[in-house]
Order: structure tokens, then sequence, then C-alpha cells
């Protein structure tokens, strides 16, 4: 892979699984020193060990992104160690399948503080030091469901909706100095975290997979494809966009209108 991240140092939330884990492989490969944080310690060892062990830069952070601390101590640490943060990858995320008449007060508050509030904290402490350099790349994990809504995902689907604006509220505040601030909406993505939802649905996994499938490519999505999609927003080949929703979803959108 060409190194097109030479010389940057990202932070990935979520990095432990899934989308996350993929990214940050990716990222490695194309040239940049990784810090992955996540509560999975030994997932986000494991991804941090591979790329070591394949000749790149990268620790992993134990830390809670809903917690204020933690994503201080994440910024911090990940300058320290790495000698700067150029791309902020806020990938962490949780989904809790129910409609507003089934959903606990807690899991609502619990998806919210990790979908939504995480990205208004890390990218809190994140940005003075990407203004200091005279830049950088923040990318937020989004979703087709905050772009179009879902059955019995009412939670989930206001917290994405509140990403995708965010996203662009961010882009205004922040371009001028340079940092460049966008979303990913994929689609139903092989991960753990979908597993988990035909596990909340009481659905068959097979099933629940081959009904994800049913769009216009015939396939859901790989974590690899969406790692491909940040790999883009946080090169230069996306220099000159900013405050974006892009759609990863193999066409399940596309007759959405």
């Amino acid at each position: 892979m060409e190194r097109v991240l030479k010389e940057k140092v990202a932070l990935i939330t979520g990095g432990a699984s899934g989308i996350g884990r993929a990214t940050a492989k990716v990222f490695a490969s194309a040239g940049a020193a990784v810090a992955i944080m996540d509560l999975d310690e030994a997932g986000g060892e494991s991804v941090a060990r591979e790329i070591v062990e394949g000749s790149g830069r990268a620790l992993f952070i134990a830390g809670d992104v809903s917690v204020a601390e933690d994503c201080r101590r994440a910024v911090d640490r990940t300058v320290d160690a790495l000698g700067g943060l150029d791309i902020l990858f806020n990938n962490a995320g949780i989904i809790r399948r129910a409609s507003v008449l089934e959903l606990s007060e807690r899991d609502w508050d619990q998806v919210m503080a990790v979908n939504v509030k995480s990205i208004y904290l890390m990218s809190k402490y994140a940005i003075p030091v990407m203004q200091e350099a005279g830049g950088g790349v923040i990318i937020n994990t989004g979703s087709g469901w905050g772009l179009a809504g879902g059955r019995n995902a009412a939670s989930y689907c206001a917290s994405k909706g509140a990403v995708v604006l965010l996203t662009k509220a961010m882009a205004l505040d922040h371009g001028p100095q340079n940092i460049r601030v966008n979303c990913i909406c994929p689609g139903d993505t092989d991960t753990p975290m979908l597993r988990q939802e035909a596990e909340q649905l009481g659905e068959p996994i097979e099933r629940f997979l081959a009904e994800g499938a049913e769009r216009p490519l015939g396939r859901i999505a790989q974590p690899e494809d969406i790692a491909q999609a940040a790999l883009y927003l946080a090169s230069d080949a996306g220099s000159a966009v900013t405050g974006i929703s892009l759609v990863v979803d193999g066409g399940g959108l596309a007759g959405s209108g």
C-alpha cells in the first residue's frame, strides 16, 4: 500500500474490533503511527501488537470515550508517545435495538453518551493540538440510519442523526484552522456489533446477514471497505473535502430519495 499517511499520527476510538480494528491496520499500512482507544484491553492490545510486529508504530490506550478524563488522557498520551495528533477517528459506537416504548432511560443515555458525547469530548481535547500544529483531520462514524430512519432503533437513529449534523457544525467552526471534519455513514457491515443486533432482536444470524445483503451490490460491507473510505478522508486525496457524510452501504440508500 502507498504510504499516503507517512509521518502522520492517528487516534482511533473503538479500535479493538470491527471497523476500528480494520482502520487501524489500514492506517498503519499507509504509514501512520496509530493509537487505539477502547474498553476492550485484550482486543486493543492485540491490534497494537499486530501493527508493531509488522514494523509499524502503535499503542493501546484503555479508556471510556464517554468520560472526559479518559478522553483527555488518550489525547495527551498519543501526543506524548507518538509525537503529535493529525487524525482523530471518532469510531466508538453501540446500538440498542428497541423502540422508544421498549427502550430504558439508561440505554438511551448510554447510546447518546458513547455515540455522540464521545465525539464532543474527544474533539474538545484533540482540536487544540491540531490547531497548534496547523491543521488536522477528524472523521466521525455515522450510519445510514443517521440519514434515513430504521425500525426498532430509536436511540441509535437519533444518535447517528446527531453525528451527521455535529460533523457539519464542526466543519464550519474549524475549517478556518485547516481542520477537516467529515462523517462516514456505513450500511450493514460485518462486525461484532452487527451480530449483537441479531442477538438483541432474537433473529438467527444467518437470516439477519442475508437480509442485510438485500441491496444493489448484493452484499453487506466488510470492515475493510469502511477503512478504505476513512483512508481517503484522512489523506491528502480528500484535502478539499469537509462537512460531508460519505455513504458506504452498497447502494442501500440509493432509492431513499
